[in-house]
């Protein structure tokens, strides 16, 4: 279905519209996602600033591929409404610092790197969580702790090679791989926004103790998706007893419990165990929620998962009532709508994988093509730049010897739920890396086949 687009002035822009495109690049405007439905008239004001005028996409039912919010249901309406009164507006704007931390190194350098410490990160949780149920006061922090600096030092230094390493589900117990990961998401988001090194520390040390509660809990209590309030009530006892524990640990600082403490309370209100409105949530248990919340919805415990531009569609319609605003939109400009190790359907009906960001350019990351336009594997996938594609397709169209019909601009229209098509990531990730190390950035430009096992 083709979007059905409609100029307009932005004065004539009403709550309910869905703005599919703008008179300028959207890198230019404070709006992290390109298309968005109007909720409030906020957004409006912040449009009439930025834009004389906007494209309304104006299709009934759910919204084309190249819409990047899923269009609100009437439920969902009903329920924005609701919540819109929960909404706060009073909270102190965060500082965010940008190139604090320069360039990120290639990925071929720092792999090596972090595929060890991501084993180091996972046997020290693991011996937490293990260790816990035994003997409280022989928790190895210490290991943690060091394992927790290390990985901010990786990610400072390479945000893909760790990423790739934790964007792929494992086979480790599920407590496991999410702390894992939710860290991973904590100190991108803090690198993103320039959080100091020793600010990052606390944050990935919190971020990966913040579930050790739930030790305490029973296991039928922790898996239960459709929990009776008895159960819930039992459930969120989890922050509590994981403080207990840390409190009792000499080497974990304090701020590290706050972490812990506040990871599940929500600027309105709404959040436990505490209720904590506002600002009296201190700034890093805001960013862990955040990230807490995006990975439970990517990576769910027995439950489907939601891609990733559905997950974020999900944290941005809660920005300004469950989450602070400016740190939602903050968060979603460090990730992207596609973070490494994504599944995405191009323009051409091929399928691939998000291999590499492009840190200045979002939307055009690499992607290694694993399908063809209907759907068949590929024996020799193929590496494609789509910002060095885009580049080479605007130097033949300057050149004069084509039309804009004769040259095919290659975008992501939508990315996929993980399993789509039974193509398996971690292999897909395995080789890249590989190949990167073998053959160097120059062994895999634009249009380099390599072939994957079970592909063939």
């Amino acid at each position: 279905m083709a979007i059905k687009q409609v100029k307009i002035d932005v004065n004539e822009l009403a709550v309910g519209m869905f703005v599919s495109g703008l008179d300028r690049p959207w890198t230019q405007t404070p709006f992290p996602l390109q298309g968005f439905y109007i909720r409030d008239l906020e957004e409006i004001k912040q449009l009439k600033i930025h834009c004389n005028h906007v494209y309304i996409d104006v299709v009934k039912g759910s919204p084309p591929i190249k819409t990047r919010l899923r269009k609100l249901s009437p439920a969902s309406r009903k329920q924005v409404r609701a919540d819109r009164k929960a909404r706060v507006t009073d909270l102190a704007p965060i500082r965010v610092r940008r190139d604090v931390y320069g360039e990120a190194e290639p990925i071929e350098k720092e792999i090596g790197q972090a595929k060890e410490l991501h084993q180091q990160v996972y046997r020290a949780v693991g011996s937490v969580l293990s260790q816990i149920a035994v003997d409280h006061q022989q928790v190895p922090i210490k290991e943690t702790k060091r394992a927790a600096s290390a990985m901010v030092d990786s990610v400072i230094r390479s945000p893909d090679a760790f990423t790739w390493l934790s964007r792929v589900r494992e086979k480790d117990e599920y407590t496991y791989s999410h702390a894992v990961r939710s860290a991973v998401w904590a100190i991108l988001f803090g690198r993103h926004i320039g959080l100091p090194k020793p600010e990052l520390d606390v944050l990935a040390m919190g971020v990966l103790l913040k579930d050790i509660g739930k030790t305490k809990l029973p296991r039928q209590v922790i898996e239960n998706q459709s929990r009776s309030s008895v159960e819930q009530e039992a459930y969120e006892k989890f922050v509590e007893y994981g403080v207990e524990i840390l409190r009792k640990m000499a080497d974990v600082k304090p701020r590290v419990t706050s972490v812990i403490k506040t990871h599940c309370e929500r600027v309105n209100g709404s959040g436990f165990p505490a209720h904590l409105r506002g600002d009296k949530i201190p700034l890093l248990g805001k960013i862990a929620g955040i990230v807490t919340y995006y990975d439970e919805t990517t990576n769910p415990r027995n439950a489907n998962p939601l891609s990733p531009s559905k997950a974020v569609s999900h944290l941005y319609e809660a920005r300004g009532i469950e989450f602070q605003e400016d740190l939602v939109v903050e968060f979603i400009r460090a990730i992207g709508l596609y973070p490494t190790g994504t599944l995405v359907e191009l323009s051409t009906g091929e399928v691939g994988v998000v291999v590499e960001q492009n840190f200045e350019r979002r939307l055009k990351p690499k992607v290694m093509v694993v399908l063809d336009a209907v759907k068949q594997k590929l024996y020799d996938p193929v590496l494609i730049d789509l910002a060095q594609d885009e580049k080479e397709k605007q130097v033949k169209l300057e050149s004069g010897k084509y039309v804009a019909g004769e040259v095919e601009h290659i975008e992501i229209v939508q990315d996929l739920q993980p399993g789509a098509y039974d193509i398996d990531i971690s292999e897909i990730r395995d080789h890249y890396i590989d190949s990167k190390q073998k053959t160097g950035l120059l062994g895999l430009l634009k249009k380099t086949p390599f072939k994957i096992p079970g592909l063939s």
